[in-house]
């Protein structure tokens, strides 16, 4: 039944390769891979059963998985170390270049025969890994991630915003450079990753460059979807974030909060000084509250062109799903012989980039109004709706779709708050 299976999927997958080769009048899923530069796309074409390709955000290594039939016995076992250059798109379209990975790990299993490999980005030098102790004083984040970059030969890109950022004090001790990039990461709301060669420091959840520019904005309709699960969590109810740091006139710890009420989360690490405390604070709170619903997404014609940190507006799917902005993580492609090319996105709820939580706590039930935010889509710009005083207006945590649907939000929310008043 396996060998059954087995010859049933190589001889589809060659069925779509002889189509392209004579001229399909509809779109066929077409590939490109190098080993060590020699082009084995034809070689490949009758044994390949998958082709799996996940582009992860952050420093995590994009990680490529290639599954082929050995039924002959006639394939070699590629070594350690080998470079595999990947280029995917469509016959129609032509193809995308996915980036170079080294393989890293091979396996060789039967009955029937079958090779397995699998190969990470190759951007991800292993010194980014190695423990060093370092000290950054009276400085800033850029100069900080330039030093990084410089030491592993990398071109740093850093966002704007964040380049002038103060740093007070920062100890790496016994800690790697690429554990060292997550945390700076993490205190900041940035991504912190490497490709092609560059050290890429920007804004997590903006949707753009590190020089300012819009990534782009995909619109995705259900006829484009193929599976998707849609979840939403209260993370733990939440209700804001501290962070402590000691006080530079004096040894007491003191705290910077993000958000407010009686539930708050706690960060682990302490602080050299109140702005980097509310910094981190701001940056895990903003974590939690688009963590409050995702997406994965998979399309049934796989798109190439799709990379992490873009931002997507779906339409026809579910109306809660349709309401708000979504912001792309991890985007996995996937070649096979049943499910021909395909593509999974996991998304986030997107945040108006107005979203910033005050230092103090607010207490329940003292907001004056309501602030929600959609996106204008002819000009891409965050518009706002209101209701109430905006003195202090509670300020919706999602990116709108539209004007209406922000509309909507805000007058039940305003609507709630009238509601809970009047029974106080």
């Amino acid at each position: 039944m396996i060998r059954e299976a087995l010859n049933q999927a190589t001889g589809q997958l060659r069925k779509l390769y002889d189509q392209e080769v004579n001229g399909a009048s509809y779109p066929v899923a077409t590939y490109k891979l190098t080993v060590d530069g020699t082009d084995i796309s034809n070689l490949i074409a009758p044994r390949l059963i998958s082709l799996d390709l996940t582009d992860n955000r952050g420093l995590e290594a994009d990680q490529l998985s290639i599954v082929l039939s050995d039924h002959d016995g006639l394939l070699a076992i590629p070594p350690r170390g080998a470079k595999v250059r990947l280029w995917l798109g469509w016959n129609t379209t032509g193809l995308i270049d996915k980036g170079t990975y080294v393989v890293d790990e091979t396996e060789h299993s039967g009955t029937p025969d079958i090779l397995s490999i699998r190969a990470r980005s190759a951007d991800l030098r292993k010194t980014l890994k190695a423990k060093r102790d370092a000290g950054y004083t009276s400085t800033t984040l850029g100069t900080i991630l330039r030093t990084i970059a410089t030491r592993q030969g990398l071109t740093p890109v850093i966002a704007k915003e964040l380049d002038t950022l103060p740093v007070l004090q920062l100890d790496q001790t016994g800690e790697s450079d690429a554990n060292l990039l997550t945390r700076l990461g993490e205190d900041h709301d940035a991504v912190a990753t490497v490709k092609a060669g560059r050290l890429i420091f920007i804004q997590q959840g903006k949707g753009r460059t590190a020089s300012g520019a819009d990534l782009g904005h995909i619109t995705l309709t259900r006829e484009d979807g193929d599976q998707h699960s849609y979840l939403q969590a209260d993370r733990e109810s939440y209700e804001g974030v501290r962070a402590y740091y000691y006080d530079v006139n004096s040894a007491k710890k003191q705290h910077a909060i993000a958000g407010g009420g009686d539930n708050l989360k706690d960060l682990r690490h302490t602080y050299s000084d109140q702005a980097s405390a509310l910094r981190a604070a701001r940056a895990e709170w903003n974590r939690l509250q688009r963590g409050t619903a995702t997406l994965t997404y998979q399309l049934a014609l796989g798109r190439p062109d799709l990379i992490p940190e873009l931002s997507y507006t779906l339409i026809g799917v579910k109306a809660e799903i349709d309401a708000i902005i979504w912001h792309g993580g991890n985007v996995q492609h996937s070649l096979t012989a049943d499910g021909g090319y395909t593509t999974r996105l996991d998304l986030e709820a997107k945040l108006p980039e107005d979203l910033v939580s005050d230092l103090f706590e607010n207490a329940q039930g003292d907001y004056t109004g309501v602030v929600a935010y959609y996106r204008d889509k002819k000009t891409g710009k965050e518009v706002a709706v209101t209701a109430g005083d905006q003195a202090k207006p509670k300020r919706l945590h999602y990116l709108y779709a539209n004007k209406n649907t922000a509309k909507r939000a805000v007058e039940r929310e305003w609507k709630k708050m009238q509601e809970a008043k009047a029974t106080e």
